[in-house]
């Protein structure tokens, strides 16, 4: 069903894989968009162990596409060192691949933008994010990818180093 990659030498383990999204704070979303171009749209996330979850308005361009589609594609940049005297660059990166849906549960919609606003504001108690989460809770919508294919892949220099 997925492509298998060509450059198995430069590929990432699954752990390996994990850490970037976990490590990350944004990443490109890509879904079918408008009158069949693709649409991708830079976002934030939280990876939460197969699953990855972000926020969007209850209407839109990207909801839109969700409902019209649920396949989707979500990459994550970890590395990207431009070497000008080679010509190229020592990148990572991470592609996930997987069905996307709206949270309409209201307990599953909670964890996940609690999730979230916990990976965003670390520092911020538990009080300030139920209050941050009440406020903005009428106009939020809360989607959740899960991922059927993931493979990472990095620069055959960093695989050597």
């Amino acid at each position: 069903m997925f492509r298998e990659m060509r450059r198995k030498r430069q590929a990432l383990t699954r752990e390996a894989c994990e850490a970037v999204l976990c490590r990350r704070t944004c990443g490109v979303l890509a879904l079918s968009g408008d009158d069949g171009y693709p649409y991708a749209v830079p976002i934030s996330y939280v990876y939460d162990g197969g699953r990855i979850y972000f926020h969007c308005a209850k209407d839109g361009h990207k909801l839109d596409a969700v409902r019209r589609c649920g396949k989707a594609s979500f990459c994550v940049v970890d590395q990207d060192q431009v070497v000008p005297e080679e010509y190229t660059s020592y990148f990572r990166s991470v592609i996930v691949f997987g069905q996307m849906r709206v949270l309409e549960d209201e307990r599953e919609k909670r964890a996940a933008i609690e999730a979230l606003a916990l990976r965003y504001a670390p520092e911020d108690g538990a009080d300030r994010r139920k209050a941050v989460i009440d406020r903005e809770w009428a106009p939020l919508c809360m989607l959740e990818l899960t991922i059927e294919h993931m493979t990472g892949k990095q620069a055959i220099e960093l695989v050597q180093a």
